[in-house]
């Protein structure tokens, strides 16, 4: 069984179809929680207004759609060699990671693709998690952005057995700081509505808005979508280390560690780290729940193009 598991990596899916317009863009602001005063992200007519640099990560479950659709059906696609078939309502984020190699355009228009490839599986006790590549790439090909996810499929099983194989990922950023408090400090409140509107950017997962699908999954009721604590981390690393700048962010990657539920408050924590790649400053940080006191985001890592007169 571990041989057939092992087909799994390096599988690609076809190419999927993807589109957003602005209307998107302002729906994907405020699920990731954009304030009032936040007017390059919340009005069309700015003249500063751009895409939250996070928004293509909406697109593997929106694709192309401007209506609702079926989570179970984006879930299914055609089988993957070597998986068990996998229960759609209890597979949860593990990790997210996105490089944003050029500025996405306000709209879209056609002929854009999400290409997915994947570079890792691992089972244990408790399930099995898959790792994907995704590229989204323009018309002519030309690669806008370029994500690694991975997905915890809760109880599901293969070999039985531990198992792992990697061949591709996200760079690793370095432990936060013990010995220096952060450099900044972003607490925000989530609505009791957040996962209802994060939900029109695509995902329509059952499990942010149905308590009985949470409870069965052990979450005791609804939560919010990780992807929406993630654009909430987001915004608060590029208001304060990218100084306020959508184009200053160059990468961005967290693991999922504890659930969010809609109306919790959050504070995320930014450490300045160092020198990254390509002239970028690195960034450290991690989103505490502090509504249940566990951190919901670790391991979080970011490059950003710095301006002078900033920390480092």
């Amino acid at each position: 069984m571990a041989a057939h598991l092992s087909q799994v990596v390096g599988h690609t899916l076809p190419d999927k179809p993807v589109a957003w317009n602005k209307r998107d863009l302002l729906t994907y602001a405020i699920g990731v929680g954009a304030k009032k005063d936040e007017f390059q992200y919340i009005y069309e007519l700015d003249a500063n207004f751009s895409a939250i640099p996070t928004y293509p990560v909406v697109l593997l479950l929106k694709g192309a759609d401007v209506d609702v659709n079926l989570f179970a059906d984006r879930m299914q696609g055609r089988p993957i060699p070597g998986l068990p078939k996998l229960n759609p309502n209890r597979i949860v984020h593990a990790t997210q990671s996105i490089e944003v190699v050029k500025p996405l355009p306000l709209v879209s228009g056609e002929g854009w693709l999400w290409k997915t490839r994947y570079t890792g599986v691992a089972e244990n006790k408790s399930g099995i998690i898959l790792t994907a590549e995704n590229t989204l790439v323009d018309p002519k090909g030309v690669v806008y952005a370029k994500l690694y996810s991975s997905s915890f499929n809760l109880g599901a099983k293969a070999t039985g057995e531990k198992f792992s194989k990697f061949i591709a990922g996200p760079p690793q950023g370095k432990p936060i700081p013990k010995d220096r408090k952060a450099d900044y400090v972003v607490e925000e409140q989530t609505s009791p509505e957040q996962a209802i509107v994060f939900r029109l950017s695509g995902d329509y997962n059952p499990l942010h808005i149905d308590p009985t699908i949470g409870q069965g999954a052990g979450f005791g009721g609804v939560i919010l979508h990780g992807l929406s604590t993630y654009g909430f981390a987001a915004r608060a690393v590029l208001k304060t280390a990218g100084g306020n700048d959508p184009k200053s962010l160059k990468f961005f990657g967290v693991r999922f560690t504890a659930p969010v539920k809609p109306g919790d408050r959050l504070e995320t924590s930014i450490w300045e780290i160092g020198k990254g790649p390509n002239g970028s400053t690195e960034v450290a940080f991690e989103t505490k729940n502090l509504t249940s006191g566990k951190v919901a985001l670790g391991g979080g890592v970011a490059y950003l193009l710095t301006k002078p007169g900033a920390k480092l």
